[in-house]
């Protein structure tokens, strides 16, 4: 089982109506629970943690989870407004304009942590930088690391990021606890100011770092060596929910495998990284040949 810890909110994708003009769709997102979705699609057990509305939005996101097999029940319900997310495309790459405050899923607080968790976890997104639901997440993490497995794929947005001092030290704490660190290169270069894989494994807990480069694949790296796998040839409509997709193959690849535990993620060998880096860049492939954050279920792999 995963929990998958983080924001669910709104997309609101830019469409065009049967008169020409321009308009936006309401989709279910936010990066984690993306990556929930598509762990549930792929046949993977999972639970979803976030603080979801209780209106006609949070119904959305509710029934999408369940839709996708996912169990959403240690999340918290609450009678604020959802996250929205507005979406522009510039030649396919995603950006965001944020809708968040006092929202269900902002106003998440330490005290709505669940009591009990599975052997592993997955945090991110754009829940790591804003108060109270930033200190929530980290909360958890913290108090599981010891003994669980964590990942985080910090997802950096710059542009809703308003305490940089703090959402970085928020940062470092966490990804100084987590077993695997999935980030992209230019979310890595925002981090550290380079692109040097070597510097996540001077200090902390990490055992594995996945550095995603878009077309050029990704580089799966231990403490004692990287690797280079190939990106999947896709056509790309856009480039909603890739990471998020990607980071789900993994997680799922490695618990098929047994390898997604405190105690079995050493057992795991380079080459066992590797296969779990190019499933999910297999299911990634199929979530860019579509429009929005639509993970593939495992019956189209």
């Amino acid at each position: 089982m995963i929990l998958c810890c983080g924001e669910a909110l709104i997309d609101m994708l830019p469409r065009q109506t049967s008169e020409g003009e321009n308009c936006f769709a309401p989709h279910p997102g936010g990066s984690v629970f993306n990556t929930a979705v598509a762990l549930g699609r792929l046949g993977a057990s999972a639970q979803f943690f976030s603080g979801i509305a209780a209106d006609l939005f949070g119904d959305m996101l509710r029934a999408q989870l369940d839709d996708s097999g996912v169990d959403s029940t240690p999340s918290a319900l609450c009678n604020r407004p959802c996250t929205l997310a507005f979406v522009t495309l510039n030649n396919g790459h995603a950006e965001y304009a944020f809708y968040d405050e006092n929202t269900a899923g902002r106003m998440l607080s330490p005290r709505d942590l669940p009591r009990d968790t599975p052997e592993a976890l997955f945090f991110g997104g754009i829940s790591l930088v804003v108060e109270p639901c930033g200190a929530a997440y980290e909360t958890l993490m913290l108090r599981e690391a010891p003994q669980k497995l964590t990942m985080i794929d910090p997802n950096i947005r710059p542009n809703f990021v308003t305490d940089e001092a703090a959402y970085r030290a928020r940062l470092t704490r966490m990804m100084a606890a987590a077993d695997i660190i999935k980030t992209s290169d230019e979310d890595l270069e925002w981090i550290t100011g380079g692109t040097d894989i070597a510097q996540l494994f001077e200090t902390g807990n990490t055992k594995v770092v996945l550095l995603t480069r878009g077309s050029e694949g990704v580089t799966v790296s231990t403490a004692e060596t990287s690797v280079d796998v190939p990106a999947v040839k896709a056509d790309v409509v856009d480039t909603v929910g890739a990471g998020d997709t990607f980071s789900a193959g993994f997680l799922a690849e490695m618990d098929k495998s047994g390898y997604l535990t405190k105690a079995s993620l050493g057992d795991a060998s380079i080459n066992d990284l590797c296969a779990a880096a190019a499933f999910g860049a297999k299911v990634a492939a199929i979530t860019v040949s579509r429009a929005g954050a639509n993970p593939p279920w495992a019956h189209e792999l």
